[in-house]
């Protein structure tokens, strides 16, 4: 009886941790789920932020072409105010410049962004991969539990 008393109490020792250990593979599901939302969340905004960028570059090459129109215009109305139109040509030379600095600058703000976003989503994906290993190795804790507790029965 002594001993039938010892083995069901170390039966209920380990069906306690076999609950907790549920538990805790419950909570590491929740995580994993956070984590799976989080790196969705991110793509999102990745292929949203890259649909600017292109929307941003088609606009800045329509500006840059709408600049060379002027500036054909302007060199066509040289011949008869040529003071006049090398001022303009080189306004619109300047502004020519400014377009092409401003198209230089978002075309690094895009790739800075895309790094960022890349580096991000490698973190989540490290950190998926982390908590799936230890999700496996509470698995296998459990399945150890599980033999050690039919072996001792």
């Amino acid at each position: 009886q002594e001993e039938k008393k010892q083995l069901t109490l170390k039966v209920e020792e380990l069906e306690r941790k076999l609950e907790s250990t549920n538990a805790q593979n419950i909570e590491f599901l929740q995580v994993i789920a956070k984590r799976e939302e989080s790196i969705h969340q991110c793509q999102l905004r990745l292929e949203e932020k890259s649909r600017e960028c292109s929307s941003l570059a088609r606009q800045l090459e329509m500006a840059i072409e709408d600049a060379k129109r002027q500036v054909e215009q302007a060199r066509e109305r040289a011949v008869s105010r040529e003071r006049a139109a090398q001022s303009k040509v080189l306004d619109l030379e300047t502004q020519l410049s400014r377009k092409k600095t401003e198209l230089n600058q978002l075309h690094r703000s895009k790739e800075d962004a895309e790094r960022r976003y890349e580096s991000r989503l490698q973190d989540l994906r490290d950190r998926l991969e982390q908590s799936e290993s230890t999700n496996r190795s509470m698995q296998n804790y459990v399945q150890f539990l599980k033999s050690s507790y039919d072996n001792v029965f």
